[in-house]
């Protein structure tokens, strides 16, 4: 653009001509052309990376005894003046901060003032032509805002867990956002689109360890943005904000227990367990015994493992008890008598169980008899026995003894004591019993005494047999 005001002055007469007027002045008659700027426009995003311009050309016939570039504000005020082409592509326009610059190309003669940073354009004084302008637009960076909410804490033990109450707030700008879940060293997880997306990851899944949630605000050609990729390796345009933990905790380990398994006669002695003990690491802010039912019914909960070994079995009555060792987190739901330990629920595990076996024989009642014999050298054999009531007890047989409890014989079926001889015996009293026992009953032999049985046993009430 150029503006120029021509004076003449012709003989004989005076006369003034003018032309129309832009811009750009000069105020004498020197011809002075700035010439045509091509390129651009230029958009760049203010984001600490430095912006340059290129591939802008100068054409057109270039007067005027100075020559330069000038950079101004939207409001033409100077902020710079790059004496060439290379000068002005050496020029970052991110320190310029968010708005708008243009390049113009300056041609002017000596004198003229206003040509100074700060200044403004349109107070040049003096012979100069500018050219047309190229904008530079210096763009607000994307902002991904703040997140709040957390940080979560979740327990590694197969359930589900999803992060809730996240909020997103600020002024969000950029052409694409997502939220992104990385590791501690910031390897991407997931890219979760949104927040309902964030909220739906289990992150139960991803083992021990921490996750970190951002939202992340960017322009197109942002690079590297891909699970596997770390977000120190993005290139572009982008905002992160700040980011929320997820700590992932390894759930509680309850120790293996030693010792056992236990075998108890309930027989109204008391019967405790012994050797007991405890082998491996333990994890978990809290912890007790628990002895259940085989089926899991809690029977009781002593807090420590000699509390254990005080429990008297003997008072559970027949049956088998299971020891178990726990370690568990507070919130833990379902850890009392009465309840079963298969409903716990919270974070806890249990050990393996040590059994206790509580065995309560008993021999059912002897119908039949009492016998009297005469010993004459005819076989004398009893008849019509039979048992009445429950028996319990893995093995079972029939007992004779004398009046004094020595063992004569130890017939293993009714049939079998039926067909015993007793005018073989001679004069006196036999007993006839009915024996139910466990395994490891000592005692049980021909001339030894009943009296001296040891073991977990039940005899019934005798049948007595008068030899006369």
């Amino acid at each position: 653009m150029k503006n120029k005001l021509f004076f003449g002055c012709l003989a004989l007469a005076a006369v003034f001509a003018s032309c129309d007027s832009d811009d750009d002045t000069t105020t004498t008659g020197a011809q002075v052309e700035a010439g045509e700027l091509s390129g651009g426009p230029f958009s760049f995003f203010v984001d600490g990376v430095a912006d340059n311009v290129s591939g802008i050309t100068l054409s057109g016939d270039i007067e005027g005894s100075v020559t330069t570039y000038v950079v101004t504000d939207a409001e033409r005020n100077i902020l710079g003046l790059p004496p060439t082409v290379a000068a002005l592509e050496g020029v970052n326009f991110d320190d310029a901060g968010v708005g708008a610059c243009y390049i113009y190309h300056l041609a002017y003669e000596d004198g003229l003032t206003g040509l100074a940073a700060g200044e403004n354009l349109d107070d040049f004084t003096g012979d100069f032509d500018l050219s047309n302008f190229i904008v530079v637009n210096r763009l607000a960076g994307p902002v991904a805002g703040e997140l709040s909410g957390g940080p979560f804490s979740f327990f590694v033990d197969g359930n589900v867990d999803n992060v809730s109450g996240i909020i997103l707030s600020g002024d969000i700008q950029g052409s694409t956002t997502t939220y992104v879940v990385t590791d501690a060293d910031k390897n991407i997880l997931g890219i979760p689109p949104t927040l309902e997306a964030v909220e739906g990851i289990n992150f139960d899944d991803a083992g021990v360890g921490a996750c970190y949630i951002y939202h992340l605000a960017y322009e197109e050609g942002l690079t590297g943005l891909a699970g596997g990729e770390n977000l120190d390796n993005f290139t572009g345009v982008f905002d992160l904000s700040n980011f929320i933990v997820v700590n992932r905790l390894a759930g509680p380990v309850a120790a293996e227990i030693t010792g056992g398994p236990y075998t108890i006669c309930v027989d109204g002695v008391p019967s405790m367990v012994s050797g007991l003990g405890l082998t491996g690491e333990s994890v978990g802010s809290e912890s007790s015994w628990v002895i259940t039912s085989d089926t899991g019914e809690i029977l009781g909960l002593p807090p420590t493992l000699d509390a254990v070994q005080g429990v008297n079995f003997d008072d559970a009555g027949a049956g088998v008890c299971l020891i178990w060792y726990l370690r568990y987190e507070p919130g833990l739901e379902g850890l009392e008598p009465g309840l079963n330990a298969n409903d716990l629920s919270g974070v806890f595990d249990l050990s393996e169980p040590v059994t206790v076996t509580r065995n309560e024989p008993k021999a059912a009642e002897i119908v039949g008899g009492p016998f009297t014999f005469t010993v004459d050298g005819t076989p004398d054999m009893v008849s019509g026995l039979s048992l009445t009531g429950d028996s319990s007890g893995e093995f079972n047989t029939w007992v004779i003894t004398t009046d004094t409890g020595e063992i004569l014989g130890l017939p293993p079926t009714l049939a079998a004591v039926e067909g015993v001889n007793f005018d073989a015996a001679g004069v006196g009293v036999c007993l006839i019993w009915y024996l139910r026992y466990e395994e490891g009953l000592t005692g049980l032999a021909a001339g030894e005494n009943a009296n001296d049985l040891e073991g977990c046993f039940d005899l019934s009430e005798p049948v007595t047999v008068t030899r006369n």
